[in-house]
């Protein structure tokens, strides 16, 4: 079974920057769709930024475009959601979750119909 495990989260100053990394263990993560999301306290959880099983297609918020890429490294079995120009509405808790491969990348980020997913980790943006 897949297993994720995000890491990567932590403090960081308005405008800077995090990366944070999605390894997988059980099965090769380049089979699936994989979707990055967050939830911060009072809100209801939303996509962020989703690639396809092959990496050529990939989909963002509007919140985030232009300011996160994501990315992934097969040899690593990891998926990456590199993030620059960071805000205090960034923060939340960040997740990285599977589909199917035949999901639609777009609509997996906002429609959901991921089979697994991570535990989460932190990102807090603040001075």
């Amino acid at each position: 079974q897949l297993q994720l495990v995000e890491s990567g989260g932590g403090l960081v100053q308005p405008g800077g920057s995090l990366r944070l990394s999605c390894a997988a263990s059980g099965f090769p993560l380049d089979y699936y769709a994989i979707g990055w999301f967050r939830q911060a306290p009072g809100k209801e959880r939303e996509g962020v930024s989703c690639i396809s099983s092959s990496g050529d297609e990939t989909h963002y918020a509007d919140s985030v475009k232009g300011r996160f890429t994501i990315s992934s490294d097969s040899a690593k079995n990891t998926v990456y959601l590199q993030m620059h120009s960071l805000k205090p509405e960034d923060t939340a808790v960040y997740y990285c979750a599977a589909a199917p491969p035949w999901s639609a990348v777009q609509a997996i980020c906002v429609g959901g119909g991921m089979d697994y997913w991570g535990k989460g980790t932190l990102v807090t943006v603040s001075s």
